[in-house]
């Protein structure tokens, strides 16, 4: 029994749906999707309706790309429901509908009971969480009021800006203090267990573990400090997450973060060169018995699926 975890599949990419049934079955071991499946409910159908076959118990996170609103022609007719949805449910109304596929399959999400690991590397309370991000991953001399000009001196803005709606909240960053809040309580009364934790989440709880040198201002759109300090709060073993599409293993005060991305075609054509496929992108996220701490808090670059600790062969190219 071994828990594994990726994330940023991206369905609406051709290559990806194919890699996607290219998974193996392990029947006996479970599976941590760390959000950005796509943009569609269709999208959401098709990754859990093969992952639960293949998995014994699948986990799920939304990423922002599960939360847009797209643009499209309304009145399309019979057979076109789950597009107009798309087109839509914006917000939390959109994560709702998320929410309603996932149970559909099975599958547990932010809203469900926390899940006690009893398989190797155990026991651990695995924690699935939804965060957002609020605009504070920002040099401390930016203001709030000022950032997405920040963002946009070099030319970054997030598609998010379009195509994300805090519905029914005033902005993401009410949005984000709210779903922080339920989350805090929630990990709170967990962590007085005693049990280890497993820290699931779409964005990265720590802004020391963002690295994406072509568009860095991007750190906008990847979190809130306010969960920086979760990992020793609430006695985490493990944190995993996505959304760089930067594979990378850090540690911070002994405890594991792991950013799993599979990410655009692109930015795993390397790992397609040396001949692995979606199997060898799969994290193992427990027991993981290699992964000890180095204590010299460098970190581990996995772009084609295997470790380096040379960050400019890693990292060039991945935008």
């Amino acid at each position: 029994m071994k828990l594994y975890a990726i994330s940023d599949l991206h369905l609406s990419y051709k290559h990806n749906r194919e890699a996607l049934y290219e998974l193996r079955p392990h029947l006996e071991d479970s599976l941590i999707i760390c959000g950005d499946v796509g943009e569609k409910i269709e999208h959401l159908h098709e990754a859990f309706k093969l992952t639960t076959k293949l998995f014994k118990q699948v986990f799920w996170v939304p990423g922002n790309h599960e939360l847009y609103t797209l643009p499209g022609h309304r009145n399309r007719g019979e057979g076109h429901e789950e597009d107009a949805l798309d087109e839509e449910l914006r917000g939390d109304f959109k994560y709702q509908e998320c929410l309603r596929v996932a149970n559909e399959y099975g599958v547990i999400t932010p809203e469900d009971e926390y899940v006690k690991w009893e398989g190797e590397g155990g026991p651990c309370i695995i924690c699935p969480m939804f965060t957002l991000y609020d605009y504070s991953f920002r040099p401390d001399d930016v203001s709030r009021e000022d950032a997405l000009e920040w963002a946009m001196e070099e030319n970054i803005v997030a598609t998010d800006e379009a195509l994300l709606h805090p519905d029914p909240y005033e902005s993401r960053d009410q949005w984000c203090q709210d779903l922080v809040s339920k989350a805090e309580e929630r990990l709170e009364a967990t962590s007085q267990r005693g049990i280890p934790l497993v820290l699931v989440n779409h964005w990265p709880l720590r802004q020391d573990t963002i690295t994406i040198p072509m568009i860095p201002r991007f750190s906008l759109w990847c979190g809130t400090k306010k969960t920086e300090d979760w990992h020793r709060r609430f006695n985490a073993k493990v944190v995993v997450t996505g959304h760089l599409h930067v594979r990378r293993t850090d540690w911070r005060d002994g405890v594991r973060f792991e950013e799993v991305s599979l990410g655009y075609p692109k930015q795993w054509q390397v790992a397609r060169e040396k001949g692995l496929d979606v199997n060898d992108l799969l994290r193992e996220i427990l027991p993981a018995p290699d992964m000890q701490d180095p204590g010299d808090g460098k970190t581990i670059w996995r772009r084609s699926g295997r470790p380096s600790t040379d960050l400019v062969k890693s990292i060039k190219g991945l935008e």
